[in-house]
């Protein structure tokens, strides 16, 4: 559980491979001091990710968007995406409807197979339990978003949606924090219990949080050296991992 105080493009490919890369980055967006774009990490992190690794990054549509031709040439495809929805939003402009979510899109290797990378899909209680068994179609394999059982037998969950509902944190340690709560869905489905998690944009150390409570490796990096150290002495207040694994 290690916070670099540097810049994730020197630091970071040589403590990989990873199972599991997070990123927050600045997209240069806004007018604000720290809001600068990062140029060439994508093409690193690709790099440093195992073959059943992938990257889970955070951001707008409109981000997304004109990213879109960076994360081709990184060598980056595109998986799936979730939308993290808030109880309260910002409303920049009066002719905007009130924006109340942020999107988490994930990426893997392009020289790759979507059938390789870890995906532990992620299950939650069900609303309702079925008490019919279907059938399904035999000819289809589980981890290519297909169902392969002949028969489905309710056990009492089904599929987490991709709409997840999570407070905004208000502690006030990193202007653009992200929920513990959302980051350990991310990691449990996408890094194997034990495995390492590369937070390239590490910030107030959310993502080392939320690694020391289910049981994964972390290393995090943060240019900002203040904000770097009161990430690690965050980590280091939480209780010790988990070690009853995913969930």
């Amino acid at each position: 559980m290690t916070i670099l105080a540097a810049d994730c493009r020197v630091a970071m490919p040589a403590h990989g491979p990873f199972d599991l890369i997070l990123a927050d980055p600045p997209y240069g967006d806004t007018s604000l001091a720290w809001d600068r774009r990062v140029e060439g990490w994508l093409a690193l992190a690709c790099a440093a990710l195992r073959p059943s690794g992938s990257l889970w990054v955070f951001g707008s549509l409109r981000s997304f968007m004109a990213e879109a031709p960076r994360f081709k040439e990184a060598g980056l495809r595109y998986a799936q995406d979730i939308v993290w929805r808030k109880p309260n939003g910002t409303g920049m402009a009066a002719d905007r409807f009130k924006r109340v979510h942020e999107l988490a899109a994930q990426f893997y290797r392009s020289t790759g197979k979507w059938r390789d990378v870890y995906n532990d899909v992620q299950r939650v209680p069900a609303l309702h339990k079925s008490k019919s068994v279907r059938k399904q179609r035999p000819d289809r394999l589980a981890h290519a978003g297909k169902i392969g059982a002949l028969e489905y037998h309710d056990d009492g969950t089904r599929i987490m949606k991709s709409v997840v509902d999570a407070q905004s944190p208000r502690s006030g340690r990193h202007p653009t924090e992200k929920p513990v709560a959302l980051l350990e869905i991310l990691i449990r489905t996408s890094c194997p219990p034990g495995g390492l998690v590369g937070d390239w944009f590490a910030g107030s150390g959310a993502a080392g949080e939320a690694c020391r409570l289910t049981g994964r490796r972390y290393i995090g990096c943060e240019i900002d050296p203040a904000m770097a150290a009161r990430a690690s002495d965050r980590i280091a207040g939480v209780l010790p991992f988990d070690t009853g694994g995913s969930s």
